[in-house]
């Protein structure tokens, strides 16, 4: 077997950058107290700059969300490639057996190209009907959503349209979307063990679910870059990278909006002329072509315009259209940030005086969203074990004493009878010696969530956070009592 294509690396300064630009940019991120995961940059085919904070790690998969669309217009380029459907394909000629007693002349208008574009004519995001059908059958779930718009003339950002890409995809080719893009892109991309999340009829949910390394993101964004040639071979036509990456659709006027300067197929338009996928909390794939760069980043912000603002402000400027000389002083000090990049656990009081009384006890917890029944947690030299009870098992947590310990946690599912398991970094430190401060990193996602529990006497109050959220971020405060014994 052959051997991958890795992209090769080499020092700023030889690819028309200086390291003290790609500094400024890490250092501005840090003082911004913006939460990157992982940083990569890429220019004239050459990774000049990678880093991971710390407990994350290059190897590690990422929750894209909505970066997942990208790959999924990706496929239908593919598909549209072989023949196997054309962007004209009426919406409603794939699914005869799921359409709504009455199709409106709307809904019959609606092409491939509106759902790819943004432009399927919906006054709202159908998502909220597709996991509402009660049969679990989602293409009828959107098919049922009024189109109030003549399609093509209203931008709606619609995840539920990007399902249906997939949808139609797995009807015409019999693979599923992932299985569709493996050999045709994944394998040659060098992309290893992605995942994407199904509906319940086993169809992947195209508009997010996707998880894959910022590398294999990376590498995404050179093959559109180079216009869908992949080491010296075509893997997509450069009509589609063309087509998929220019405006079809307005979104907007703002100058200073990188959400308003148009809609592709599944791209946005940014300002500077480029494009780019990207996905909730951080979750970015840009593409500079006029300057031959491509930027992944995986992330947990709650604000995605300023790290856009931070690339256009430092790194653009400092793009030359020539190599500079070499910097041995400013590449070294590049490196050594980029080695050393972390996110530090909280570390206020690492001892307190409550861990004997509390060490092992078992709290009974009142009612609560969590369905937490139970909590207790036992104390070591340098870690501690938290048990969250539920009725359906178990969620073990392995803490590090002010420090990050990895593990595995399976979080039970009861909805769908199994576990999932996810990659966990954690630690806990006391805020004093009656409020105790756990820290639990899901370092396959963005989110990382935050633990006060307050003893007093044999009471006790959990307060958890979440650091970003589609939702509220807190929940409501949970009382329980130490049992006896």
């Amino acid at each position: 077997m052959a051997q991958p294509f890795i992209l090769p690396r080499s020092q700023p300064e030889a690819q028309g950058i200086s390291s003290y630009a790609i500094t400024e940019f890490i250092n501005s991120i840090e003082a911004h107290n913006l939460e990157l995961h992982s940083f990569m940059l890429l220019r004239h085919g050459h990774v000049l700059a990678e880093g991971w904070w710390n407990p994350y790690e290059a190897n590690l998969p990422h929750m894209l969300f909505s970066l997942s669309k990208s790959f999924t217009s990706t496929a239908i380029g593919l598909a549209v490639d072989e023949g196997i459907l054309s962007l004209d394909d009426q919406v409603i000629s794939f699914f005869p057996d799921d359409l709504p007693v009455e199709v409106s002349a709307n809904l019959a208008a609606m092409q491939i190209r509106h759902l790819l574009m943004m432009g399927t004519g919906n006054g709202e995001d159908t998502m909220g009907a597709l996991v509402q059908q009660a049969e679990g059958n989602w293409v009828k779930g959107f098919l049922s959503v009024p189109v109030g718009y003549t399609p093509g003339t209203h931008f709606l950002y619609n995840t539920g349209a990007t399902y249906m890409l997939s949808a139609i995809l797995q009807k015409v080719s019999n693979q599923t979307l992932l299985e569709y893009l493996e050999p045709r892109l994944l394998e040659p991309l060098n992309i290893r063990n992605a995942t994407w999340a199904v509906c319940p009829r086993g169809i992947n949910t195209g508009g997010f679910g996707m998880n894959i390394t910022t590398e294999a993101i990376a590498n995404f964004g050179q093959l559109y870059l180079q216009k869908g040639i992949w080491n010296g071979k075509r893997l997509l036509s450069e009509a589609w990278v063309e087509e998929a990456t220019s405006k079809h659709i307005s979104n907007g006027d703002s100058d200073a909006n990188d959400w308003t300067q148009g809609y592709g197929y599944q791209f946005w338009r940014s300002r500077h002329n480029a494009y780019r996928g990207d996905g909730a909390f951080g979750q970015y794939c840009v593409v500079l072509p006029e300057q031959d760069v491509v930027i992944a980043i995986t992330a947990g912000l709650g604000d995605m315009q300023i790290v856009l603002n931070e690339v256009w402000d430092i790194l653009l400027p400092a793009l030359k259209s020539e190599a500079l000389a070499k910097d041995e002083p400013a590449a070294a000090l590049l490196q050594s940030l980029l080695n050393n990049l972390k996110l530090d656990p909280p570390q206020l009081q690492l001892l307190s005086v409550r861990e004997t009384a509390i060490n092992g006890r078992e709290y009974s917890l009142e009612v609560n969203e969590d369905k937490y029944e139970k909590f207790s947690i036992r104390f070591e030299a340098n870690e501690a074990t938290a048990v969250f009870t539920m009725s359906y098992g178990d969620n073990i947590f392995q803490l590090g004493r002010g420090a990050w310990l990895p593990s595995k946690i399976q979080v039970s599912d009861v909805e769908n009878g199994h576990n999932i398991a996810s990659r966990i970094s954690s630690s806990f430190t006391w805020q004093d010696d009656n409020t105790l401060v756990l820290v639990i990193r899901y370092i396959e996602m963005p989110f990382y969530q935050t633990i006060i529990c307050r003893f007093e006497g044999e009471e006790l109050v959990l307060e958890k956070t979440v650091n970003v959220s589609f939702g509220p971020k807190e929940t409501a405060p949970i009382k329980g009592k130490q049992l006896n014994g």
